[in-house]
């Protein structure tokens, strides 16, 4: 029962929090700021020790957590790959220069993203009655789910950037080239995203083992999360934060994997429920039957 319950639980806690960020300001808004990213940690890694395990959790928090401080100090020591820039104080305690938040932050969204791509890497029928044979067939599958997985992780950082810039919990020493509408935040923020996402992803299955490459019922909350965000974000920055141009770019980037995303739950559900994943029978007795 708390396996179904705990994530429900913390995604409604969460969504409060964000529903009472436009309503605050100054160092209430950093401090809700703060607890924003610890309960969306807090929900997905929980999910993935629920769900999946202790190894399938332990290579999240190793990929993304550790993954995810490793770069942030590159990135703040050298401008490589994201630019050169510095974060202000207000996020909290900082080791290497670097909030201890903001790897919580890339945990988060990494794996609804990556169970959002195994989603829609499952055929529209439900899952395939064995995994791919390893070849061409089954390369072919994990480079989609990579993709997938990492364009719906980076997207989000089209509404992450432009909102935290403007709240001045970071800045970028030198922008130069920018996205139109969007002067604070340099390209190569958005290419650095992309490229460590790229990374983040190919390592996960492989330290996750067969638990992460099947998707059901049990995703649901994570199905909810990453949809919430992608809705939530449009309007938030549209309507209440005064950032139009982050609210298009961050429609039509997250919207690549959102849209379709919540187009296969639409059909699922019409269809009679989400696929059941598959599980290899000693006699060789298909498990979603």
């Amino acid at each position: 029962m708390i396996r179904r319950r705990l994530p429900w639980a913390l995604l409604a806690v969460l969504v409060l929090a964000q529903i009472c960020y436009p309503l605050t300001d100054g160092p209430l808004r950093a401090r809700l700021t703060v607890a924003t990213v610890g309960l969306g940690y807090l929900l997905s890694v929980g999910h993935a020790l629920l769900s999946r395990g202790p190894r399938t959790a332990a290579a999240l928090v190793a990929v993304a957590t550790g993954g995810g401080f490793a770069v942030e100090a590159v990135g703040v020591a050298t401008g490589v790959p994201f630019g050169s820039y510095d974060y202000s104080g207000e996020l909290g305690p900082k080791v290497a220069g670097v909030p201890l938040i903001i790897p919580l932050a890339w945990t988060w969204m990494a794996w609804p993203a990556w169970l959002a791509a195994v989603r829609l890497s499952t055929a529209p029928g439900g899952p395939p009655a064995a995994p791919p044979a390893p070849g061409p067939a089954a390369g072919r599958l994990a480079l989609r789910r990579i993709a997938l997985a990492a364009t719906g992780l980076a997207t989000w950082d089209l509404f992450l950037d432009p909102q935290m810039v403007a709240e001045g919990y970071w800045r970028w020493r030198d922008v130069g080239w920018a996205l139109p509408g969007l002067p604070g935040v340099p390209v190569s923020n958005y290419l650095g995203w992309l490229l460590f996402a790229v990374l983040l992803m190919s390592a996960l299955p492989a330290l996750a083992g067969p638990a992460a490459t099947t998707t059901d019922g049990r995703d649901t909350p994570m199905f909810a999360l990453y949809l919430w965000t992608y809705a939530s974000s449009v309007l938030a920055h549209a309507v209440f934060l005064g950032l139009p141009a982050s609210a298009l770019w961050g429609a039509a980037g997250m919207g690549v994997t959102a849209v379709p995303l919540a187009a296969a739950l639409l059909r699922a559900h019409r269809a009679g429920g989400p696929p059941r994943p598959w599980r290899p029978q000693p006699s060789g007795v298909d498990a979603t039957a």
